[in-house]
């Protein structure tokens, strides 16, 4: 019979061989039973990777959604705050003036002509309001407020009224310099003329965020205001009768602002149902590839503990045969 041998550093290099290959197997199972997902996704598909590079990309383009949604209705719902502060601004001015109205007193209009400059700035400072280093109504000019101060926009409306006695007369000349291009445009806006773009919130779903501080309705809101303000202004020298007058005015121009105001809020509000109920089905289509794609790659804990155990042993018994093997020498088998 022949016999074959190997040498002592073959047997060693063996022995270093199996040891390392028990070790990987240990280190695989291990990963395998601490994730519950397989390391060899081949071995699963078959080689055949399509299927699931297809759930991968739809987890991913659904994440990129996950996070477009979340951004829109950050911007959105911060809009609609800054919205429900002008609306209630308005309707605090309201009731000021409604109550001034019931008065012939100096005292009274001087009061109305405070709350109106106050209400001014503070309407002014909700429209340029931001969020996230974002400017809410800027249009596409996130990154610069869209209205200039009070003192800016007062200074532009005494030199458009100076001079003008009638009630009518003055508030013609407002609403003129609103509505000019070369009036509140140039002087006031310097947010974009282009509103932002459209956001891309799901397949085939965007919602676009289109107000900005030059729409009709705010330049109506900051119209009102500050008719109170012009009517006593000092240098501008208006008659009691004119002061009364624009008074009164501003009070029937604020009850049609916060109608304007509401309906801008609801087209806002319709905006932010649709980013969520869209972000609540990509929600639920990605935790449902995301099980897929667990199901495929599912290891089986019972079936890889054992394995686990199995190649422990595996490793332990070669280590007790290396530890043998070191100790042979001629004189022991003498």
């Amino acid at each position: 019979m022949n016999m074959t041998s190997i040498g002592d550093l073959a047997h060693s290099l063996m022995l270093r061989t199996q040891s390392t290959s028990l070790k990987a197997q240990i280190s695989t199972l291990t990963e395998e039973l601490a994730t519950g997902q397989i390391t060899d996704a081949g071995s699963r598909t078959g080689g055949d990777f399509s299927y699931l590079s297809d759930i991968e990309r739809n987890v991913s383009l659904l994440n990129s959604y996950g996070l477009a949604a979340s951004e829109a209705a950050l911007f959105t719902g911060a809009a609609q705050q800054h919205l429900e502060q002008l609306q209630d601004l308005m309707s605090g001015f309201s009731a000021t003036l409604a109550t001034t109205r019931q008065s012939t007193q100096p005292s009274a209009r001087e009061h109305a002509a405070l709350e109106a400059r106050s209400g001014l700035e503070k309407a002014i400072a909700t429209l340029n309001g931001s969020i996230g280093g974002r400017r809410l109504f800027s249009g596409t000019a996130t990154d610069q407020p869209p209205l200039q101060d009070t003192e800016t926009l007062l200074a532009e409306l005494k030199a458009e009224v100076a001079g003008l006695t009638t009630t009518t007369d003055i508030r013609q000349a407002v609403q003129d310099w609103f509505s000019d291009p070369s009036g509140f445009d140039a002087m006031m806006y310097q947010g974009s003329d282009q509103p932002l773009a459209a956001m891309q919130i799901g397949a085939n779903e965007s919602v676009t965020m289109s107000i900005k501080a030059d729409d009709a309705e705010f330049r109506e809101i900051l119209q009102t205001l500050v008719l109170p303000v012009l009517a006593m202004e000092a240098d501008l020298g208006f008659s009691s009768s004119v002061q009364t007058g624009l008074i009164h005015r501003a009070l029937d121009d604020s009850m049609n602002s916060e109608g304007h105001i509401t309906a801008v809020r609801a087209d806002l509000g319709f905006a932010e149902a649709r980013i969520e109920e869209v972000n609540t089905r990509n929600t639920a289509a990605q935790t449902s590839l995301e099980f897929a794609r667990n199901q495929l790659l599912a290891a089986d804990p019972y079936e890889t503990a054992v394995k686990l155990q199995e190649t422990q042993f595996q490793l332990e018994s070669l280590y007790s045969v290396t530890a043998r093997s070191s100790r042979l020498s001629l004189l022991s088998y003498l």
